[in-house]
């Protein structure tokens, strides 16, 4: 390194200590480029230090900086798991904190795998790095969301979904978005370390063409209008998860829905969220059918999260978190895929069970849905694509749904999470999958924040949080498929795969 190189840029090499903590500082202070924040260009400028250490410490101080970085990240950005385990969760205070922390370090210790890949396979070459850095970290995006069940919060490519870069995400998804991000980011390096005029050209090429190119693909319109304008009107009730569930706020809750579903006549859909009604579908089967007799006498769909109790494959029945459609011929349910560990299901042994049982915790499993079931279809012929709660989160799990859905559909109950900054990364996250599948979206929410999504990810309408909400809009179902749809992961997967690979494979010939 050249003996003028200013003094933080040693910093890596010559104080590690401080250097981690700086990584820290960053990695939480990149919380803001997030939803409700929304200062999308810090990610790029918070990460910037971050690569310039992998490429110029060792891999395992790199993978040290790495993981201090997502700790920070991880720390300030999921802090909310506390509010849902303790103040909702009734869990002592150290079991919330050791979950908020455990899943911080989780988190941080995958990322520190990308820190080393980087460090290592770029062997301290810009030029290197340009490829290495975006792959390693997409690679490790990847694999948070399907290891230990997967938790994809805080992908980079969230935090771009109204800037230039958010044309990507229809060709190849959100890690698509984080790839493009990482290696304009990448190219700064690059072009400020290049030796020569033409490595600065190509760096400088490497830095705006991922962002020229994506703000033409925005203008790129995927899909098609398919069949008639729908009226559908978005309900949410607003009660507070530490009143939902007291059996004094059933019959006001159950009223509500009913009388504002009257009221919303005119819409052809009417969507209510997640387990709507706190209570079991065969205990309200009288409130349910009257709503239903309703809703066949106007030509109506009405859609509703509730907790189905079904003797299919039990003889004491199995208890699934489901989204019925009734106002057809027949009723029709989806059962949530996609259950949240240590929420709806409990990976522990009996013994740990049973203790969870005598702290009055949360100790029973609901039953996981089908991996491929029945699209719900409405009255008039259209399908829907529905994800409950957080399974929104996984893009590649809700492809099965297309083409043949028109409309997205998801219920959520992030009442768990209080007046915290989840509800709005959540309708972030929400219209990253509209803008990837090319189909608009209805959002409800016990307490916010109901929605409107276009199929370009653009917010139509959103309600208050904490207040009772009617929304209604006029929405286009659409059909056709993306690029994203037709292939998922795997080509944004398989390409940073074959850039490690043949970066190992060239490192190793010339030991």
């Amino acid at each position: 390194m050249a003996k003028d190189t200013h003094p933080l840029l040693l910093l890596p090499a010559e104080k590690p200590r401080l250097s981690r903590l700086i990584a820290f500082i960053l990695g939480a202070a990149t919380t803001l480029a997030f939803a409700p924040f929304g200062w999308s260009l810090l990610a790029p400028l918070l990460i910037l230090p971050l690569l310039y250490s992998c490429l110029t410490v060792g891999p395992r101080d790199a993978a040290g900086h790495a993981f201090w970085y997502g700790f920070g990240l991880f720390l300030t950005g999921t802090y909310w798991i506390y509010i849902s385990v303790h103040v909702y969760g009734n869990a002592a205070l150290w079991i919330a904190i050791l979950l908020m922390v455990g899943l911080a370090l989780i988190m941080a210790s995958i990322l520190s795998v990308g820190g080393w890949l980087m460090s290592r396979l770029s062997l301290g070459e810009p030029r290197l790095l340009l490829l290495v850095g975006p792959a390693a970290w997409v690679l490790v995006e990847w694999v948070r969301s399907w290891i230990l069940t997967g938790f994809p919060w805080m992908a980079f490519g969230y935090a771009q979904i109204d800037l230039p870069l958010s044309g990507w995400a229809p060709v190849l998804g959100v890690y698509g978005v984080s790839f493009v991000l990482l290696l304009s980011t990448s190219a700064i390096i690059a072009t400020v370390m290049a030796a020569t005029t033409r490595g600065r050209i190509i760096g400088l090429s490497a830095i705006l063409l991922p962002w020229i190119i994506g703000g033409v693909l925005t203008f790129v319109d995927w899909t098609r209008p398919d069949g008639p304008v729908l009226r559908a009107t978005i309900l949410q009730a607003g009660v507070s998860q530490d009143k939902k569930w007291d059996r004094d706020q059933l019959l006001p809750i159950m009223e509500y829905y009913h009388s504002a579903t009257l009221g919303a006549a005119d819409s052809d859909i009417v969507l209510w969220p997640e387990v709507a009604i706190p209570a079991l579908n065969d205990q309200v089967e009288s409130f349910i059918a009257r709503v239903e007799s309703d809703a066949r006498m106007r030509g109506q769909s009405v859609l509703f999260g509730i907790l189905e109790r079904s003797y299919e494959r039990s003889v004491d029945g199995r208890i699934y978190n489901s989204v019925m459609l009734i106002g057809g011929e027949e009723r029709q349910s989806y059962r949530k895929r996609h259950l949240v560990p240590f929420g709806e299901y409990f990976p522990v042994p009996p013994s740990v069970r049973e203790w969870m049982k005598m702290q009055n915790l949360p100790h029973a499993d609901l039953a996981k849905g089908a991996d491929i079931q029945p699209l719900l279809t409405a009255v008039d012929g259209t399908r829907f694509g529905v994800a409950i709660c957080y399974e929104d989160a996984y893009g590649a799990e809700q492809l099965y749904a297309l083409p043949e859905a028109g409309i997205l559909i998801n219920v959520s109950n992030d009442a768990w999470f209080g007046d915290s900054i989840a509800p709005h990364q959540h309708l972030q996250i929400a219209r990253m999958r509209s803008l990837e599948f090319g189909r608009p979206a209805l959002r409800s929410t016990n307490t916010g924040i109901s929605a409107f999504i276009g199929a370009d990810g653009e917010l139509l309408q959103s309600g208050r949080q904490f207040e009772p909400e009617l929304l209604t809009a006029d929405i286009q179902p659409r059909r056709g498929t993306t690029p994203y749809a037709r292939s998922g992961n795997w080509p944004i997967i398989g390409l940073c795969l074959a850039i490690l690979g043949l970066c190992w494979i060239r490192n190793r010939a010339s030991l």
